[in-house]
């Protein structure tokens, strides 16, 4: 019995030796996945009331130290340091009549995070897919203009991601 056991013990050994286990960069890398939109409909009156984007990356980081929690956030200590864009950036840009991209400052595009990643806290190599979210009221004035998104992500060491840029999509502009 006792040698079944140990050959046991050595062969789950043998077999946990060739597991990959990733090796990422400490600095956090992004990937464009896609882009995609969904109309809110007025059941009653059937007009559209809000355009949800969603903005997909897959990310990879070698640390894990992606996100942070509602505490650390209301805590200027923790803050203050990622100044003016959280832990992620959505940056919005508009296509002009001419056919160039201008980048519009869109109300909720200024301080974003996203919660912690690694459930465990232990450090180590992360990676899997992130959504960041924005909407587009059809309220008052608008007019239909495509929009194209750029996003980069920061960890808890400030160290940031390069720079992905999406599709373009259509979305009301209210103006």
């Amino acid at each position: 019995m006792k040698m079944k056991f140990s050959l046991f013990v050595v062969l789950a050994g043998a077999a946990l030796g060739c597991v990959d286990i990733p090796d990422f960069d400490d600095t956090p890398k992004i990937y464009y996945n896609g882009i995609s939109q969904y109309t809110a409909v007025n059941e009653k009156t059937g007009k559209n009331e809000r355009e949800y984007v969603t903005v997909t990356i897959d990310f990879e980081d070698g640390n894990g130290d992606l996100g942070a929690t509602t505490e650390e956030i209301a805590n200027p200590a923790f803050a203050d340091p990622y100044g003016e864009w959280g832990n992620y950036e959505l940056i919005t840009y508009l296509k002009g009549a001419n056919g160039t991209w201008q980048e519009q400052s869109l109300e909720g595009d200024k301080y974003k995070w996203m919660p912690p990643l690694k459930s465990d806290g232990k450090p180590g190599p992360i990676k899997g897919k992130l959504d960041f979210n924005a909407n587009f009221p059809y309220f008052g004035s608008f007019v239909m203009r495509y929009v194209k998104f750029k996003v980069r992500i920061r960890d808890r060491d400030l160290h940031v991601s390069n720079q992905i840029e999406t599709d373009s999509i259509l979305v009301p502009i209210v103006e």
